[in-house]
């Protein structure tokens, strides 16, 4: 077996395990065996990378971090007031309708700054989820969004070029699911739609307007929700309690889930402080107040206590999904059929000549369909020519024919013609002949009269 040892400072690395077992410095020092194959030495004295810690916060602080909220639920619920809640601050929000004819997500960044923490936030919003009269693919946009933002940084990890240190990561880490307060039981879009989602984001379920039903009506309906959910295989996220630090809390808030929460940025006084709160002419309800709603449970849980670990879940699990599914999909395997180590040289070169081989026939086929639809339109353009010239044939017989019929008219009307100027010419010789004798007769009677 291949021993791995962990050597202290100032031991030459050239001496053998003998010769570090009966070194006078080992001697010194309590050798312990932690594990087998795995030795473990004690230090004389304080080296410095016990400072690793302090180190990676420095560089974390001065690089920044990134967070990004998915706020899924219906136009008017709540969901810009409780971000503006959250953060404490009024982020740009512009009134949605409520007669879109699909869903739209419309996501928006912001630079915050706490401390010396700088934080970039993107919080996406639902536009039109739940107003269609068709429900049924309202879940699509949102799927294709999570999955698009997967696909933008797994091109990132693969180019050749990478730089993922300084790349906007806009992968959700957390789905903050906005349920409306009805007091019965989830609707079937809601259970649909965190049914898509959870495989592919850390889903956190809230009872949105909490203020509008009363205490018992509440806790009953948290327990009809919680049902439904298990009942339904819907995995929501659930605070980590592998932590001793933040075990007990953590495992005491899921037992808060959903969290029935109330938003509100304007201040009330109460007592002699102000608070923020919703007025109400019986009285205010106190955002901050535990015994009124589960905001103050809710902004632990989420920013102050679990963020990086929904970030490291959305890294670990929800993209590391995706990304095995979409390798997976392209043809890489870790290992072959015979379980050997799969290479990733002879996986491309596969792929490649895969690719080559299908394009070579894809050309091949669009060549045969070239020739194909030329044939197609030849024996077309044939077709119309014969169809022409029959058409041609015909008309030149018919114009002989009609030009043989002008012809047999026109000698007709000549004949008519000649026929009538002859008997015009006789007439009219009729005519003059008939008054020469009249003339001729009335010269005798006068004649006769004078006599």
């Amino acid at each position: 077996m291949e021993l791995c040892c962990i050597v202290q400072l100032g031991v030459p690395s050239s001496a053998s395990p003998g010769t570090l077992l009966s070194s006078p410095m080992l001697k010194e020092h309590d050798i312990t065996q932690q594990s087998e194959g795995m030795r473990t030495l004690s230090l004389g004295g304080h080296v410095g990378f016990d400072s690793l810690p302090d180190q990676l916060v420095s560089k974390s602080v001065s690089q920044g971090f990134c967070f990004n909220i998915l706020c899924v639920g219906e136009t008017g619920i709540g969901k810009s007031t409780l971000m503006n809640t959250l953060f404490n601050t009024t982020f740009e929000n512009e009134e949605a309708s409520h007669y879109l004819d699909k869903v739209l997500l419309r996501p928006r960044t912001y630079d915050l700054q706490e401390s010396n923490v700088q934080l970039k936030l993107t919080i996406v919003d639902t536009v039109g989820f739940g107003d269609q009269v068709n429900k049924e693919e309202s879940y699509k946009p949102i799927v294709d969004y999570i999955d698009t933002q997967f696909e933008n940084y797994l091109q990132e990890e693969l180019k050749i070029k990478r730089s993922l240190f300084n790349y906007h990561d806009t992968r959700i880490h957390v789905c903050l699911y906005f349920i409306a307060p009805t007091g019965h039981s989830l609707k079937s879009l809601d259970l649909v739609t965190m049914k898509k989602l959870d495989s592919k984001v850390n889903i956190i379920p809230i009872i949105a307007k909490a203020d509008t039903i009363s205490k018992s009506e509440l806790h009953k309906f948290k327990i009809k929700v919680m049902s439904e959910l298990v009942s339904n295989g819907v995995q929501i996220y659930q605070f980590p309690t592998e932590d001793e630090a933040i075990a007990e809390i953590n495992s005491s808030m899921n037992a808060h889930l959903p969290f029935a929460v109330v938003g509100s940025s304007e201040e009330v006084k109460v007592g002699n402080k102000m608070v923020r709160a919703r007025q109400y002419p019986w009285g205010a309800v106190q955002v901050e107040n535990e015994s009124h709603c589960d905001f103050v449970r809710l902004r632990e849980m989420l920013i102050r206590v679990n963020m990086e670990d929904l970030r490291e879940q959305t890294h670990a699990r929800h993209y590391e999904l995706y990304r095995r599914c979409k390798l997976e999909e392209m043809g890489f395997k870790d290992t072959d059929p015979d379980n050997e180590p799969f290479s990733l040289q002879e996986t491309y070169e596969a792929k490649r000549k895969e690719f080559l081989s299908d394009l070579q026939r894809k050309e091949e086929d669009m060549r045969q369909m070239f020739v194909n639809r030329v044939k197609e339109t030849e024996a077309e353009l044939k077709e119309k020519e014969r169809e022409l010239h029959d058409r041609f044939e015909l008309l030149k017989r018919t114009h002989q024919e009609e030009k043989r019929n002008v012809e047999e008219k026109r000698r007709d009307l000549e004949e008519d013609m000649n026929s009538f100027n002859r008997r015009k010419v006789a007439a009219e010789t009729l005519q003059g002949q008939a008054f020469q004798a009249a003339s001729q007769l009335s010269i005798k009677k006068d004649k006769d009269k004078k006599n």
